[in-house]
């Protein structure tokens, strides 16, 4: 999710500083343990935002003795991104599995046990399905739903980790007896230039009289 367009969604729900803003993201992804974004995050895209003309700035005189505050609000363009945030999927990123790398990488150097790589890792998702069945619990389910989704979409992430690893030590095999995957590699340096209609013969050619240019007449009187 990217955070930018988080903002855009919270102001259009009403105007607000930087400080609200990043306890209502704060509050709507569950927590920093969840998602842990930095208020100097908040503040750096609000100026961002700002910049391309998606929000706009205005102050906030305060209540009672405190002090004033820079009350951003989306505008008309902001909505339009917003719009098009909406109306568009979300691409994943499970090509980058740090899991994946770290078992090619020990069966290509022969450094690590595959085997023991596997082993490890489904002890740490077990770790952690513990750790997210236990915090679903805690939730309450009367005003508390949209922490409890969250979660079990983590559950099911974990249960299809859980299944890939099972897949992978059933063809381990498979992938031992197979080549690692080499890429071509270019030469550095320039790519030599190719002469197409040169008027110079090429080299070790023997010049007729007829090859020669005609000779220069340089006048000497002038």
């Amino acid at each position: 999710m990217s955070v930018r367009n988080a903002i855009l969604g919270l102001l259009a729900q009403k105007a607000r500083h930087g400080y609200e803003l990043h306890a209502v993201f704060e509050s709507v992804v569950g927590g920093d343990a969840n998602w842990d974004v930095k208020p100097a995050q908040i503040y750096t895209t609000l100026y961002r935002l700002q910049e391309a003309g998606l929000v706009k700035r205005s102050s906030d005189l305060g209540e009672g003795d405190e002090p004033s505050r820079r009350v951003y609000s989306i505008t008309t363009d902001g909505e339009r991104v917003l719009h098009d945030w909406f109306s568009s999927g979300v691409p994943t990123e499970h090509q980058r599995d740090e899991v994946f790398v770290k078992l090619m990488v020990g069966l290509a150097s022969g450094k690590a046990d595959p085997e023991r790589l596997i082993q490890t890792q489904r002890a740490h998702l077990d770790q952690e399905m513990h750790a997210a069945t236990t915090k679903r619990d805690l939730y309450d389910p009367d005003s508390e739903m949209a922490q409890i989704l969250l979660v079990d979409k983590i559950i099911m992430h974990l249960e299809a980790d859980l299944g890939w690893l099972d897949m992978i030590e059933v063809r381990l095999d498979a992938i031992k007896g197979q080549p690692f995957p080499e890429p071509k590699i270019r030469r550095r340096g320039r790519p030599r230039k190719r002469t197409t209609g040169s008027e110079h013969p090429p080299t070790g050619k023997i010049l007729s009289s007829g090859d020669l240019p005609p000779p220069v007449i340089v006048n000497r009187e002038q």
